[in-house]
């Protein structure tokens, strides 16, 4: 969980709160902060009372968006930083179209994840 600086805020279109998405996917507000810990989701304090919110595009329905959970840990196994990670996912890559996050909610999570890879090499 980081503090948001305003070029990541700006890149992120939407944003959710904890119990936001606690709601969204049927579950406690602890379990969604279990998953933050456990690296399947970013957390980072924005707003007024710098509460923990999640970029919207991370939830899909009832659901974490498939494959996000594996690109996350691709990108801190590279080394990434939150800040980082998020930047990378919402900034357009013309090779995809879109944005990886973009990519990974209509299921295209294989070449979010090659992509990813490659930033290894």
């Amino acid at each position: 969980m980081t503090e948001i600086d305003a070029k990541i805020d700006a890149l992120v279109p939407a944003w959710l709160t904890l119990p936001d998405i606690a709601e969204m996917l049927g579950v406690e507000v602890t379990r969604v902060r279990q998953l933050v810990k456990e690296g399947q989701l970013i957390a980072v304090r924005r707003g007024e009372n710098r509460a923990l919110h999640v970029p919207a595009a991370f939830i899909d329905g009832d659901k974490v968006v498939k494959g996000l959970a594996g690109t996350l840990t691709l990108l801190r196994d590279d080394g990434f930083t939150d800040e980082e990670m998020l930047e990378w996912l919402f900034t357009a890559d013309p090779s995809l179209p879109g944005t990886p996050a973009q990519a990974l909610s209509e299921n295209r999570g294989t070449e979010v994840k090659r992509r990813a890879q490659a930033l290894a090499v």
